[in-house]
Order: C-alpha cells, then structure tokens, then sequence
C-alpha cells in the first residue's frame, strides 16, 4: 500500500515567500518599499508646507509608489514560474496547481500586510519628527477606523495584479495589463460616466479604481458602499480569477 505525504500549506507559504525575493528583481522591489517609504517621507517634511505635516500626508506620500509596487510583487509572485521556467518543477513537485495557487495567494497577502505595517510605522515615524523640525503640532488625522480601509485598499490592488498573473502568465503583459486596467480602463468610466447619465449610477458599481480610491480615503462606511466594493471585487478579482485558475489546472506547463 502507498502513503501519500502532503506537503503542508504552511511550507509551501514558506517557499513561495523565499521564491518572491530570491530573485534580484524581487529583492529590489522588496527593498525599494523601505526606501521609497523613508524618502517619501523626508520629501514632505522638506517640501511640503507646514499646514500639510501631518500623519495623512506622510500616509498619502508613502501609500502612492506603495501601490503600484505591491501589485507587480503580486504579478510576479505568480508569472515567475513560467518567466523563469521553473512551472515545471513546482508542479512536478507539488501536483496540485490549486494549492501552490493558493500558497502564493497566501504569500503576498503577507507581504502586502507587512509592507502596510511597514509603512504605518515610517509615517509615523515621520509624524513625530517632522512637525517638530517645522515647528508645529504634531496632528493624528488617521483614524483607526480608516487604517483597515486603507490596508484593504493595497490587498484589492493586489488582487488585481495577482488575478491578470494568474490569466495571462506573463510578466510583462500583466504589468501593462494592470496599468492599463488601472489608470486607462478607469478614466475612459470616468469619461463614459460624465458624458451618458444612465451610465453615472453604474459606474460605481464596476469602477473598481473608484471603491479603491473610497478605500485609501477611509469613506467606505454604508451598506452601499460596501456592496459596491463586493460588486467590483467580484467582476475584476473573484470571476476572472476562477476563470484563470480553471484555464491553469488544465492548461499544459511548459
């Protein structure tokens, strides 16, 4: 009789998070989000006026670059196998595709939370020290009501990028896949709303650039809201990504 061993979820999160970095290209990625975070954080303190040193601006400077980084470690977290061709090996390994999938899914849900963490603590790292050096009060303009709106934000983000990952299997078509998802999709919403008023009720419902913004900016309170944001999790994140995972399961590793 054969025993079947099961490689347990926790390891495979352990290799997939040491696979994100053990490249130079992730490597640098997870470095340039501490750097990024400490000069954004050094140019409001210089640059901006002393009015706007405050915990939500250091936020807003650390949070832009945050969000774009983010998505492309989520993308490559996932395209790496077929852009290094180690697919092969991976799936050989561990057979079911669902769960080294999910493992990866797990892996940049840790890294994306911990670059949150990250982030919050250079702000407020920056909040303390700042105002002093421009002499004024120090101001705490983030709720903690905001701050989980804000951290599920960048994980929504993720899951844009790590769904086109999981569709396209391609590094650079996901990464110009998601900018063009991002900033081109979105404003031609914007436009298409502005231009046909029956469009306008809509657009909330499947902008999914438009519930992220509410959610940076801690205004998702109302059930409303917070069906809009299911409604477009829904449409970018949870059909295509079954979709592409369907595809993966049976599609051919090379």
């Amino acid at each position: 009789m054969t025993t079947t061993i099961t490689i347990p979820i926790t390891r495979l999160v352990r290799v997939e998070l040491r696979k994100m970095f053990d490249t130079r290209l992730g490597f640098w990625l997870l470095v340039s989000i501490g750097v990024l975070a400490v000069g954004s954080t050094v140019a409001v303190v210089v640059v901006a006026p002393d009015a706007n040193i405050t915990y939500w601006s250091f936020g807003t400077a650390i949070g832009f670059p945050m969000s774009v980084i983010l998505p492309i470690i989520a993308i490559l977290a996932v395209t790496s196998e077929w852009s290094q061709r180690s697919g092969l090996t991976t799936f050989t390994l561990v057979p079911s595709r669902g769960r080294v999938i999910g493992a990866k899914a797990i892996a940049a849900l840790l890294v994306g939370v911990g670059s949150m963490v990250v982030a919050f603590a250079v702000g407020a790292l920056g909040n303390l020290v700042g105002p002093g050096l421009a002499g004024v009060d120090t101001i705490w303009d983030v709720s903690l009501a905001a701050a989980p709106q804000i951290v599920l934000g960048n994980l929504v983000g993720m899951g844009i990028g790590f769904t086109l990952g999981v569709v396209l299997r391609n590094s650079a078509a996901a990464i110009v896949g998601y900018f063009v998802v991002s900033f081109v999709l979105s404003g031609i919403l914007v436009v298409l709303a502005q231009v046909r008023p029956w469009f306008e009720d809509l657009q909330p419902w499947i902008d999914w650039n438009e519930t992220q913004v509410a959610l940076f900016e801690g205004t998702t309170n109302t059930a409303e809201e917070w069906a809009m944001l299911a409604s477009t999790t829904m449409i970018w994140i949870v059909a295509p990504l079954v979709l592409g995972l369907l595809s993966l399961r049976h599609g051919e590793v090379k």
